[in-house]
């Protein structure tokens, strides 16, 4: 099975995508729709989220298997610490790498129901992000990635201790790391800065949302954690209650982001697809990001 970092490899940038796990059936058709629909442009990889609840990690576990076997894409699964032991989290990955996946995303995960809240590990699991890579890379030849936070963790005191702990993550054994949600390239940018001045040299990429809705706009202030910038709200407040031209001006706004990071010499752009495809077809079409064959 083909390592993510395999596929960032070569010239010109790449993309990526992700999805959440289907609830039920009828969220299962949508999601394959979207799967679908976005694999003849050839992404890097793909993941699938996965959640605290037990349906939503069998929905993880099933829709992963199905992407291994059944379609050309390079499959990464999404592992949290939350409510496993380590014995459940050796089985998980077993069962990943019996159906041919040999990427994971590794994380410790949010207290289920309150990001905010206290993190309370399993009796019998782990404490942190890095132990779960270390776990990871005990079990086999796996490619791993891990989370950031732009703008610094939620439970962080300062971007340097924030920075301090994610370089201790990549240098746990990562092969990269995923940034979450951001406003501007030049936040994202100074994160890649910080860790770069570390002296570690893995690979940090950006999560990309792109803007069709006045929701997926509070979405991504929500998870960023950090408030939107005057400059951006002044641009597509005005269209709120205007769903046509807000999602016009949301993907020239997208579109803006992801070609200021391209500059800027950005391997990867992963884009969160709230398991549609459109809104990445077109973004990655203007940025001529679209194979020949798609």
């Amino acid at each position: 099975m083909t390592s993510v970092i395999e596929r960032l490899r070569g010239d010109g940038p790449k993309f990526s995508i992700e999805f959440f796990p289907p609830r039920d059936t009828a969220d299962e058709a949508v999601l394959w729709k979207a799967i679908r629909e976005l694999e003849p442009y050839d992404p890097a990889y793909m993941s699938i989220t996965y959640g605290a609840g037990g349906s939503s990690r069998d929905g993880t576990i099933r829709s992963i298997a199905r992407v291994a076997t059944e379609t050309t894409l390079v499959p990464m699964a999404h592992l949290t610490a939350v409510n496993h032991s380590v014995a459940e989290l050796r089985n998980v990955i077993g069962w990943y790498a019996s159906v041919g996946v040999r990427n994971i995303l590794a994380l410790r995960g949010d207290p289920p129901g309150d990001v905010y809240g206290d993190w309370i590990p399993h009796p019998e699991g782990l404490q942190y992000a890095e132990e779960l890579v270390q776990l990871v890379r005990s079990l086999g030849d796996f490619c791993v990635g891990v989370s950031a936070y732009t703008y610094g963790h939620p439970r962080s005191p300062d971007l340097e201790t924030d920075t301090k702990y994610l370089v201790r993550k990549l240098r746990a054994g990562a092969d990269f790391a995923i940034a979450q949600l951001f406003h501007g390239a030049e936040d994202f940018l100074r994160l890649r800065d910080r860790v770069a001045a570390t002296g570690c040299d893995v690979p940090v990429l950006p999560g990309v949302m792109p803007l069709t809705t006045w929701r997926t706009l509070q979405t991504t202030i929500k998870l960023s954690g950090a408030p939107a910038p005057r400059k951006l709200l002044d641009r597509l407040e005005p269209l709120a209650e205007d769903p046509k031209a807000f999602r016009a001006a949301g993907i020239d706004v997208t579109t803006e982001l992801c070609e200021k990071l391209i500059a800027e010499g950005v391997p990867n752009l992963h884009f969160y697809t709230f398991n549609r495809s459109k809104a990445t077809r077109e973004v990655i079409a203007r940025l001529g990001l679209v194979p020949a064959r798609a």
